[in-house]
């Protein structure tokens, strides 16, 4: 692979979530480090000695698997082993993983093998990296892994254009494995002892959920900052749940984050300045409690964070080459249980920012809740309806997330004849998460719009210095609403600047980075 002085450099020990973004969705070089490659030397010296050195048993080189870990494999056949290993794992079936996210398993997997602790070859993981950085995204069918042995099925997918099999997109084209390879100039490898059981048992999908799905996650968190200042500039509610000498006295930091987030980005606020003497003794619990709601999800997203930094540089093979002691050993680190949680927690708790969020909507388009807001926030109700069925869509998008926040990691079904006899279903609990990402941005992204509409109302009087930039950000993606017209572009388009970054960009460049 092509070296840049820019690549990041994989060690299998320091990968952190921020990489695994820049090389997934910003398709950022990577390279192996000299460290790796002498780990990686080590760890295959002891392969080779027990594939070809001895006749003691040792599961995935000269024994069968799952259940066939009693079936003796001949010394010639241990590389046949390895391929139809890959042949009978692919299995999987349904719609396929979205390409970052199949890129981003690439660069986890080969992160895994550079630790040095599976036995596969440099050139087979060299082969992996040309593939992603050459553009070679594998073909692989979202449904079908349990999460036990790791995500066997669909890294088999991802694994078979390496021997020259499967299909891989090359520029667009679904091409076959072979093809793919030869489209960017590469050759199939032939897999040695042990190598296919190192290139799928591990947790690379599942994590690649995780680390993508966190990235997301944070931006929807001080997101969902930014759209309750907005809804409280628009309802001319108060500042002073906000104030930091309440969050003190529940010091969580979640919470205390979201509450001076909020403070900082009503900053300057002549709306504000402008009821400070009204009568409204409280605010509804959407406004006056966001920083609790909001806080727990941001705690929840602190335990996701431990769970994948850690995983993104764990050893998940089975069995591990210990090279200090001789051993190559049978374990359960492939087990994705933390992952399942981690990814159950995450979707519940972006789940409930979006939840919160609709239940601001209501207040902004309801006139009985609004202060005198318009109702739909329409000039000309009746012949116009406003924001009256984007709030039926943000209701529909977290109708959806409460069923798909029901956790999939509390299930097990047994597998290969009661060998692999609980699993951790957090295949399922991946794809669920990514879902409720999507419908979370989208929820936002109503509020957004439906606050920038609203404020726009207490003119001339400006809101806070964020929010005002904010509704500047939303401006340059939806104009303002003065007769109806279809607002599902709109709705998209500001979720995709939440899910980008860019919405938060162009306000933090007005008062600073964001907790």
């Amino acid at each position: 692979m092509a070296q840049s002085s820019t690549a990041i450099g994989l060690t299998g020990d320091d990968l952190t979530v921020s990489d695994v973004w820049a090389v997934a969705v910003e398709r950022a070089p990577v390279e192996l480090s000299d460290a790796a490659r002498d780990r990686m030397r080590a760890a295959r010296e002891l392969v080779e000695r027990a594939a070809h050195g001895t006749s003691e048993h040792t599961y995935g080189i000269n024994t069968g698997f799952g259940r066939f870990v009693s079936t003796a494999i001949p010394e010639e056949l241990t590389e046949e082993l390895q391929l139809r290993l890959l042949r009978s794992h692919a299995c999987g079936v349904g719609d396929r993983y979205p390409d970052e996210i199949v890129r981003a398993a690439m660069l986890l997997r080969a992160n895994t093998l550079a630790k040095g602790n599976s036995g596969a070859r440099i050139s087979t993981v060299e082969l992996l990296l040309d593939c992603l950085d050459r553009g070679v995204v594998p073909v692989v069918p979202s449904r079908g892994s349990v999460g036990a042995s790791g995500d066997l099925a669909p890294l088999a997918h991802l694994a078979l254009p390496l021997v020259g099999e499967g299909e891989a997109f090359v520029d667009g084209d679904r091409l076959s494995g072979a093809e793919a390879l030869a489209r960017v100039g590469l050759e199939p490898t032939r897999l040695a002892a042990k190598e296919g059981l190192s290139l799928i048992n591990g947790t690379q999908f599942m994590a690649a959920y995780l680390a993508l799905g966190l990235v997301r996650a944070r931006r929807l968190a001080r997101a969902a900052d930014v759209a309750c200042a907005m809804s409280l500039e628009a309802l001319q509610g108060s500042r002073t749940s906000f104030l930091p000498q309440i969050h003190a006295l529940r010091p969580l930091k979640g919470q205390g984050d979201s509450a001076a987030n909020v403070l900082r980005l009503l900053e300057g606020s002549a709306i504000m300045e402008s009821h400070r003497w009204c009568d409204k003794v409280q605010d509804a619990y959407s406004l006056r409690c966001a920083p609790q709601v909001h806080g727990a999800s941001r705690d929840l997203f602190d335990y996701a964070d431990y769970t994948v930094s850690v995983e993104l540089n764990a050893a998940t093979d089975n069995p591990l080459v210990l090279v200090d002691d001789e051993a190559l050993v049978s374990n359960g680190n492939f087990h994705g249980q933390p992952l399942a949680f981690a990814l159950d927690a995450l979707a519940m708790a972006a789940s409930e920012l979006a939840n919160i969020s609709e239940r601001r909507v209501e207040r902004l388009v309801n006139p009985n809740l609004s202060d005198g807001l318009p109702p739909f926030l329409t000039l000309d109700g009746g012949l116009n309806s406003g924001f009256m069925i984007p709030q039926y869509v943000a209701a529909s998008l977290v109708s959806e997330n409460k069923v798909l926040s029901h956790p999939a990691s509390v299930d097990s079904i047994p597998t290969s004849a009661g060998q692999e006899d609980h699993v951790s279903m957090g295949s399922i609990s991946a794809v669920k998460a990514w879902q409720v990402l999507a419908n979370c941005e989208r929820a936002l992204a109503i509020e957004l719009l439906a606050g920038a509409q609203a404020v726009e109302f207490h003119a001339p009087l400006e809101p806070g210095a964020g929010v005002r930039e904010a509704r500047a950000a939303v401006r340059v993606l939806s104009p303002r609403l003065r007769e109806d017209r279809s607002l599902a572009a709109d709705i998209e388009a500001v979720a995709v600047s939440i899910r980008d970054g860019s919405l938060l960009a162009a306000v933090e460049a007005e008062v600073g980075e964001l907790a």
